[in-house]
């Protein structure tokens, strides 16, 4: 069997992924009897049908779904080993860390002065995008580290799970729900998510809020921002304003809610939506001195911030004793004295 060479997996991915000979030529950028030229002769290459064909689908084979999971990460890994090697070269190497605007659980800044007060001399470079793509740029090369919401089942990387917090719904203040104490997912049939999700999907499925932009049919929506020249929330501003306007509904983190109150909206709990994980995470063959420093940073500070919440609990827990201990005396002196 010759060796097969990226062109051909890039072509075999366009049109496995969309199932459709003419929507992957337009993808690729060419003409479809080309496009179904190259597909056959990869299947006379390899000897198997990857494809089977009729008049009306196009579905993959047993063949041709193992080929699609390995041809993915072939094409992952070179696309990174150029972008690294590019990184590598520069001047000044910087650490590129990926992430979704404003979903960091309010450790990000603890974590730059964490990871800067290790020295490794390479500097951040953020690259903001929208939720779901930050494991994508750590596999192509784009990123180097990310933090990553539900990282589980994500290929092709490590990760070390840094805090759980529970997702909170935004919707209008003169929304119905806005009087709940709280939701489930079945109350909020026939609403959408900015993007055109239905909401009662919950936010994994949903895809979260785009808070790093909102859905952009056709284009790299991860844009990339050198050491902080970008705004954060680019987009945020235009999200709430849709909820405010009745016009869509959204999943936030609450450590977000906390940081954005906002007059016209209600953030109400979600009894049935589980809590979202922030990870930290970078690709499985990485040996980068940064990348090790910046997780380091990044465990360490969500260590010490899970101590201190504990702390802050207990504190709490102890004043209610004693303000209650306090009110049974009280009590207590009362009835002795109307005694």
């Amino acid at each position: 069997m010759n060796d097969l060479e990226t062109r051909q997996l890039r072509y075999f991915v366009a049109v496995a992924e969309e199932l459709n000979f003419g929507r992957a030529a337009e993808r690729l950028g060419m003409a479809q009897p080309p496009l179904s030229r190259a597909i056959r002769e990869l299947e006379r290459q390899l000897g198997v049908p990857l494809l089977e064909r009729t008049t009306r689908r196009v579905q993959l084979t047993p063949s041709g779904e193992v080929l699609l999971r390995d041809a993915r990460t072939a094409l992952d890994a070179v696309s990174a080993a150029g972008r690294r090697a590019q990184h590598a070269g520069e001047t000044t190497p910087q650490l590129r860390v990926a992430l979704k605007a404003d979903v960091d659980g309010g450790l990000l800044p603890r974590i730059l002065e964490a990871y800067a007060a290790q020295n490794t001399g390479q500097p951040v470079a953020f690259m903001l995008g929208r939720y779901g793509e930050q494991a994508a740029a750590l596999r192509d090369g784009r990123a180097d580290v990310a933090l990553v919401l539900d990282p589980g089942g994500i290929r092709g990387v490590d990760f070390e799970p840094l805090l759980s917090e529970p997702f909170l719904l935004a919707v209008a203040a003169t929304d119905p729900l806005a009087a709940y104490s709280e939701v489930c997912l079945a109350d909020l049939a026939g609403r959408m998510m900015p993007g055109g999700e239905p909401a009662d999907q919950g936010p994994v499925s949903a895809q979260v809020c785009s808070l790093g932009g909102l859905p952009q049919s056709g284009s790299d929506s991860f844009g990339q921002a050198i050491n902080g020249s970008r705004s954060a929330n680019s987009d945020l501003p235009e999200i709430f304003r849709l909820i405010e306007l009745g016009r869509t509904v959204c999943f936030f983190p609450v450590s977000l809610t906390a940081r954005y109150p906002r007059p016209d909206i209600v953030y109400l709990p979600v009894k049935d939506v589980p809590p979202a994980t922030l990870a930290v995470a970078w690709p499985q063959d990485s040996r980068s001195t940064a990348v090790a420093a910046f997780v380091r940073a990044a465990t360490e500070v969500a260590a010490a911030a899970g101590r201190a919440a504990t702390e802050v609990a207990a504190a709490a827990g102890r004043a209610a004793t004693e303000v209650a201990a306090a009110a049974g005396h009280a009590v207590a002196v009362a009835g002795a004295a109307q005694g």
